[in-house]
């Protein structure tokens, strides 16, 4: 919320930045916000310069998004829609293990691929915490990490990140969502 404080030297900063910038935005993010927060970003409303990296969590994504969207349709704003599901879906462990759950991650990205749909906008990547290796750092999906299983290999210096097998397993969601979008038949 404090880098995209309106009256910040953040934004005030990135007024004059050329290169693409990102902002990432949460449930918080009012519609007058997220325009003014463009407006100060992309001056001269340069297609593919902004980024909206939203991250709210499945419910709040799916009642407050809609709106922003409408609002940057209404304004004539170019921005690129970009998902983080991983960042709102953080959790502690009774061990005290901080840690994500897969299918709260799953359902928010979901979530965005469904609102894209229901208002005919572009849904335009998505961020990941996220390594190839075996760890043991978020919970769920079909490489079976469990609260209790956490402890066998969590070495972020961090945050938890999703394994090989979990980001795999977003990544065929997307790849499925993108074909039907295209008009293409479901792989399965």
């Amino acid at each position: 919320e404090r880098t995209r404080d309106l009256d910040s030297a953040h934004l005030e900063f990135v007024r004059g930045i050329d290169n693409p910038l990102g902002v990432k935005i949460s449930d918080k993010a009012t519609q007058e916000e997220l325009i003014s927060t463009i407006e100060t970003m992309n001056p001269q409303n340069i297609p593919g310069k902004l980024a909206i990296i939203v991250r709210m969590g499945a419910e709040k994504l799916r009642s407050n998004l809609p709106g922003l969207i409408r609002a940057v349709q209404r304004e004539g704003k170019s921005v690129v829609w970009i998902s983080d599901p991983v960042h709102g879906n953080t959790r502690t462990t009774a061990e005290g293990f901080k840690t994500r759950d897969f299918d709260a991650i799953r359902s928010e990205l979901k979530a965005f691929f469904d609102v894209h749909d229901e208002m005919g906008s572009h849904p335009g990547g998505m961020h990941l915490e996220m390594t190839g290796d075996a760890v043991t750092e978020c919970t769920g999906g079909v490489s079976g990490v469990t609260d209790e299983t956490l402890k066998e290999n969590y070495v972020t210096a961090c945050d938890p990140r999703l394994n090989g097998i979990q980001a795999l397993e977003l990544a065929f969601l997307v790849a499925e969502r993108m074909r039907v979008r295209t008009g293409l038949p479901p792989l399965l």
